[in-house]
């Protein structure tokens, strides 16, 4: 199972759809621009739908809002409830990709998603031709596509992992603790979060537990001979993989993007110019993962609740302090 965030998957399609409707300025049947991205058409017409509609209270479109730059039209071209729409258009003629009514914060969220998904389909021809139609908009001049990120250099090779059952020995510098090792994993699920990506892996321990790498953090990877069977029960495995727990924490303004990094959705409870609480929804480890926030986020934060939690970057500091000090 290879994933990238569900914001992400959506809005990944929408340089391909402008492209087919900015060539057909009468519009085009939801039917055959569903068929023609293989999708259904109730997807597409959500995904349509929610990135034009979306208000500010919108979490998976990040706080952004949509012009109204679509008509959703009956068989016979008149204006209908987009829920019974079988075309759609632009309002006028748009130009390339049809992006001239988006502003930029929106453009970058378009690219950004898109690239995710060229993560997961390098080979996508159309995909990247779109890509690169949308970087010459935001850029004014053309724009090749950017190279793979060093840090994702061995996603291809768990991809093959995954699909194929075959296991493999990773070099992985620990996020949680000093030191590199090297273990033989089991890839199970590729995932795309706010660090990057991450491979679920077994196999599991003792407690049937799966543990998490950063690739970011892989060093190196080699493909075994060693095939392996999936473990009963797998999509609980992930799921329980990914379960969080909630943490309010008080940040300085200049340190919001810590809350980004570290954690999986974050919800504001006070906004003020000087400093934000925050509820954070976080994956274990909790206590190392708070204390590293904690570090990067600078001494006037703190942990509002739990109270158990609010020496964990005190904790985490005093292991580094002692790690180096060898």
């Amino acid at each position: 199972m290879s994933e990238i965030p569900r914001y992400a998957a959506r809005i990944a399609r929408l340089p391909r759809v402008f492209e087919r409707l900015a060539a057909h300025p009468d519009g085009l049947p939801l039917a055959d621009l569903a068929a023609d991205l293989d999708v259904p058409v109730a997807e597409l017409r959500d995904d349509l739908l929610a990135f034009y509609t979306a208000d500010v209270s919108s979490d998976w479109l990040l706080g952004l809002t949509r012009p109204d730059v679509l008509e959703f039209l009956g068989a016979d071209g008149d204006d209908v409830d987009p829920n019974e729409a079988e075309v759609v258009r632009f309002v006028e003629e748009t130009g390339e990709l049809g992006v001239e009514y988006v502003d930029a914060a929106e453009l970058a969220l378009v690219h950004t998603a898109a690239l995710a998904l060229l993560d997961m389909e390098p080979d996508n021809a159309d995909l990247a031709s779109a890509i690169e139609v949308l970087t010459e908009t935001m850029l004014g001049v053309p724009g090749d596509l950017p190279q793979v990120p060093d840090w994702n250099r061995s996603l291809p090779l768990l991809q093959e992992a995954r699909e194929t059952r075959r296991a493999a020995r990773i070099v992985y510098s620990r996020a949680w603790s000093p030191g590199v090792s090297e273990r033989e994993i089991e890839p199970y699920s590729l995932v795309q979060t706010r660090r990057g990506w991450e491979v679920d892996a077994g196999p599991p321990d003792a407690q049937g537990r799966l543990r998490t790498y950063l690739l970011s953090n892989i060093r190196e990877v080699r493909l075994l001979d060693r095939t392996f069977d999936v473990p009963d029960g797998l999509p609980a495995l992930l799921d329980a993989q990914r379960v969080t727990t909630t943490v309010r924490v008080l940040l300085p303004q200049d340190a919001r993007w810590a809350a980004d990094f570290y954690a999986e959705r974050v919800t504001f409870v006070q906004d003020d110019e000087q400093e934000v609480v925050v509820d954070l929804d976080l994956l274990p480890p909790l206590e190392k993962r708070v204390g590293m926030l904690l570090l990067a986020a600078g001494p006037t934060a703190f942990v509002v609740e739990p109270a158990e939690l609010q020496d964990a970057g005190v904790v985490l500091a005093e292991e580094l302090l002692v790690h180096h000090a060898r």
